[in-house]
């Protein structure tokens, strides 16, 4: 696969606290999830206590192979072991990795860990419906839109469009 060559994830551990902690703070990405409070160490290590530990989620850091260098994160959340699905999550906290395509690479990487490791048979995510950028990124990625999902979630006071998109293994 193109590009693939460029970055690779890595599990995540207790030591990335302060880096997701800055990243998840930062308005260009904290604007693009619903949760939008501050993000907090204490949070981000109770995350891990009863998501990570105990096996809801999935998280990894992106990293760009040239250099070792963390430039963000991506996660399957809720998984659910016996239906075979979870939830899909990404984001690149590095702004100057932002727009060079780590995006889609990370999904397709996690996508094959979730589908062949993980063997879950079905992920799905939420976003923007404006946020096209990330939009584009999911479907290079493989992700399609499911039609007439949606919700509105009030954030600051403010109903924002959501759409859902999805990839079942025998379409990766």
């Amino acid at each position: 696969m193109q590009g693939l060559d460029e970055i690779y994830l890595r599990k995540m551990e207790v030591s990335d606290t302060d880096k997701i902690v800055e990243w998840r703070n930062k308005d260009r990405v904290c604007r693009n999830f619903v949760y939008q409070e501050p993000f907090t160490i204490e949070g981000h290590l109770n995350w891990i206590e009863t998501q990570v530990e105990t096996g809801l989620v999935v998280q990894f850091i992106i990293c760009e192979k040239s250099s070792d260098r963390a430039v963000g994160s991506v996660y399957f959340r809720d998984i659910d072991r016996r239906k075979g699905c979870a939830e899909y999550g990404i984001f690149i906290g590095e702004d100057d990795a932002v727009g060079k395509g780590y995006g889609t690479l990370a999904a397709k990487l996690a996508l094959s860990h979730a589908f062949e490791e993980l063997k879950l048979n079905y992920i799905f995510l939420r976003v923007f419906e404006d946020n096209m950028a990330a939009r584009r990124s999911y479907e290079k990625a493989g992700f399609s839109l499911i039609e007439g999902k949606r919700e509105e979630p009030v954030i600051n006071g403010v109903a924002r469009s959501m759409v859902f998109m999805d990839i079942s293994s025998n379409k990766a």
